[in-house]
């Protein structure tokens, strides 16, 4: 592995500021991949959302990306605390994981030594880095979510962040989702760029999800003035009405159904496999799959690719709704292959 270059970059806008994060690195062998991150603030406030795009991540010269849209009073400071924490807390949870078969490899007995290659040989390669990620995934969640709960200075009784993570590892996806943002593969076709969307959006509205808070006694109802967005509420009180069934933080409801168990998954990447776009709701709520999709394929670089997702975003919130409160727009993108006529320079925003 050759150096890794880190810097923070922010968005500023109306006086705020976006925290990001883009690191980058050279492997021994030259080979470089290509991204770039954008963030603008919406209209209810302080921008809440932050991302990462760590290039040169783990031993393997994997890539972390990530985007995490917090919610609440101090949701701007959650999605910073799991921006900053969470790729270090997902490598220890791989050493330790590495650390413990090694140390159960060499305790078996030279006897058993035939049999345990061939169950081994019983699962695919991606099969056993697929279980050994998602326990990764699982572990360092959970003490993320913890280490949220014990900050003295930070209230997160009502204040979160979602989350959506994918993990490049050679021609392998490992992703895990909290919330409702959103990862999605570019992948060509005969007629052009097809979208295939990699996570589910977990929101109360979903029956599995319904059925867990539910049955932990919370409610799960949608305000009269809103009635296609399902929230989750208090067993006896109209609080706080959240719109996501999984996040970081928001502990008065952790008993209630909400949970910081992510959900789980892995793609194999194929030549045809382009890129990948994360994104907070705000691009969702009003661009589709296709048309980001469409947009990244089209940006004239791959620096440019964020920033024009997320600035026709906006510009959609404005004309679609010229009335409502604009959301936070955030957007990461990780290019699978040299993209023609990218130059690669350092990404500043």
């Amino acid at each position: 592995m050759g150096l890794c270059i880190s810097s923070s970059a922010h968005k500023i806008q109306d006086g705020h500021e976006a925290p990001m994060s883009f690191e980058r690195s050279e492997d021994s062998n030259g080979i470089q991949m290509h991204g770039s991150l954008y963030s603008l603030e919406g209209s209810k406030g302080v921008n809440q959302d932050s991302a990462i795009l760590y290039q040169g991540y783990g031993l393997e010269a994997e890539a972390f990306c990530g985007v995490f849209d917090g919610h609440g009073r101090f949701g701007h400071q959650v999605s910073q605390l799991v921006r900053s924490n969470l790729p270090s807390l997902l490598q220890g949870q791989m050493k330790a994981l590495d650390q413990q078969a090694n140390a159960v490899a060499e305790d078996d007995d030279s006897k058993n030594h035939i049999d345990r290659i061939e169950t081994e040989s019983e699962d695919s390669e991606p099969s056993k880095k697929f279980h050994k990620w998602k326990e990764a995934f699982v572990s360092s969640f959970k003490v993320m979510d913890k280490e949220i709960k014990l900050q003295e200075n930070l209230d997160s009784s009502c204040s979160g962040t979602t989350a959506v993570v994918v993990i490049k590892q050679g021609e392998d996806l490992f992703i895990a989702n909290l919330g409702d943002s959103r990862a999605v593969l570019g992948t060509t076709r005969e007629n052009g760029i097809e979208a295939i969307q990699l996570t589910t959006d977990l929101k109360p509205a979903l029956p599995s999800e319904a059925e867990r808070i539910r049955a932990c006694d919370g409610r799960v109802v949608a305000l009269k003035q809103e009635p296609n967005i399902q929230r989750v509420w208090l067993p006896h009180i109209d609080l706080p009405g959240l719109a996501m069934s999984r996040a970081f933080g928001d502990f008065i409801l952790k008993d209630h159904g909400i949970i910081a168990t992510p959900d789980v998954s892995y793609r194999r990447l194929t030549s045809k496999d382009q890129f990948v776009v994360l994104a907070t709701d705000g691009v969702w709520d009003v661009l589709s799959n296709s048309e980001v999709a469409s947009i990244v394929w089209e940006a004239d670089s791959a620096q440019a690719a964020a920033k024009a997702v997320t600035e026709t975003a906006v510009a959609t919130w404005r004309r679609k709704f010229p009335s409502a409160k604009i959301d936070d727009c955030t957007v990461v993108c990780l290019f699978l292959h040299d993209k023609l006529h990218d130059h690669v320079v350092p990404v500043k925003i």
